[in-house]
C-alpha cells in the first residue's frame, strides 16, 4: 500500500475513535472517555512512526504463510510428518517407562528372593530384643546408650 492509503486509513481509524471517545465522555465519564482517547491517538502515533505499515506487512506475510500452508500438499506431508514425529515420541516415552518400571520391579523381586534366603547373623549380633542388627546400627546404639538415650 501507498503512503496516501495508509494516511487515510489512520484518519478513518481516528474519526473512529474520535466518536467512540466522545459517546465514552457522556455516558461514562471523564476517566473512560480518557481512556478512549488514549486509544483513539494510537493509530496516528502508529501511521507517524512507521508502525502501522510494519504491522500491515507482518499481517500480509502471515496471510500468505497461511495460505500456502492450506492450499499446498507438501506443506500439509510436512505437517503429517511433524505430527507423526510428535506421536512417535510420546510412544516411545510410555514404552522406555514400562521397561523402566518392569526392571525395577524385576530387581525388587530378585531382592526380595535373596532375602528370604538369607541366613539370619549368628547370635552375638542380636540385641536383647532378639532382632538382628548389623555393624553399624550397634555402633549407634553404644553410642546413644552412652548418652543416656535408648
Amino acid at each position: 500500500m501507498e503512503a496516501t492509503t495508509w494516511a487515510a486509513l489512520t484518519a478513518a481509524l481516528t474519526v473512529a475513535g474520535a466518536i467512540w471517545t466522545w459517546i465514552a465522555f457522556r455516558r461514562r465519564g471523564a476517566a473512560n472517555g480518557l481512556r478512549a482517547m488514549g486509544f483513539t491517538l494510537l493509530p496516528a502515533a502508529a501511521w507517524l512512526t512507521g508502525t502501522l505499515e510494519m504491522v500491515g506487512e507482518i499481517a500480509s506475510s502471515v496471510t500468505d504463510w497461511a495460505t500456502g500452508l492450506v492450499f499446498d500438499v507438501r506443506t500439509w506431508a510436512g505437517v503429517g510428518l511433524a505430527g507423526l514425529a510428535l506421536v512417535l515420541w510420546v510412544v516411545s516415552g510410555f514404552i522406555r517407562d514400562r521397561q523402566l518400571a518392569r526392571a525395577q520391579s524385576g530387581k525388587a523381586s530378585g531382592a526380595a528372593r535373596t532375602e528370604t534366603r538369607k541366613e539370619l547373623p549368628p547370635t552375638s549380633a542380636r540385641t536383647s530384643g532378639g532382632s538382628p542388627i548389623d555393624d553399624d546400627m550397634a555402633d549407634i546404639e553404644a553410642m546413644l546408650r552412652k548418652r543416656g538415650i535408648e
